[in-house]
């Protein structure tokens, strides 16, 4: 439990306290705001509305190269979902998902972080790191002192850099399937 109290220790000391409470209150985080050519204004930004276009989602999925769920059942698992983090970059009115994550939960003690993704075309830039800080920032104002998530091996290195460690307590995760 130190590593968890240590890391949002450093997490609200770099943000401050007004961000935490700021994100219960509102919809969306801007993350930036830049001029692109000439007077073409660019946001890109964090909606934690769970008000989401699946097909815009799906296509996202695809160009990670995720493999194909039913619609209806990506559809079941958001609905049921404790919180849905998506991030947008915007630009003349025109808004296109980049970024996805949601998170299912106890209410109480425990969460566990789902299908992160970022558009390979904003990968690299820190947008990754910005969706899971908003989605932990959530998770710890809402008292979650346990947080979870499965990793594929490829990106075991970025969640480490976030400060997430492989069986903190030696707990050994079990799975059940259908054979």
């Amino acid at each position: 439990m130190a590593f968890w109290k240590n890391f949002f220790k450093n997490t609200q000391a770099a943000n401050g306290p007004n961000n935490l409470a700021s994100i219960t209150s509102i919809n969306s985080v801007l993350l930036v705001e830049h001029l692109e050519n000439k007077d073409q204004l660019a946001n890109i930004y964090i909606s934690l509305n769970d008000k989401i276009d699946l097909y815009d989602l799906e296509k996202l999925c695809d160009a990670v190269g995720w493999v194909r769920r039913p619609i209806k059942k990506v559809k079941v698992a958001i609905d049921h979902s404790f919180l849905t983090a998506s991030l947008f970059y915007e630009k003349n009115q025109q808004q296109q998902l980049i970024g996805f994550a949601r998170v299912t939960s106890d209410c109480a003690f425990n969460a566990t972080i789902w299908d992160v993704v970022i558009h390979p075309n904003f990968q690299g830039q820190g947008l990754g790191k910005a969706l899971m800080d908003q989605t932990i920032r959530y998770l710890r104002h809402a008292d979650i002192s346990t947080i979870t998530l499965f990793a594929d091996p490829n990106v075991v290195t970025f969640y480490r850099n976030l400060g997430f460690v492989a069986d903190p307590d030696g707990v050994k995760g079990m799975f059940w399937y259908p054979l």
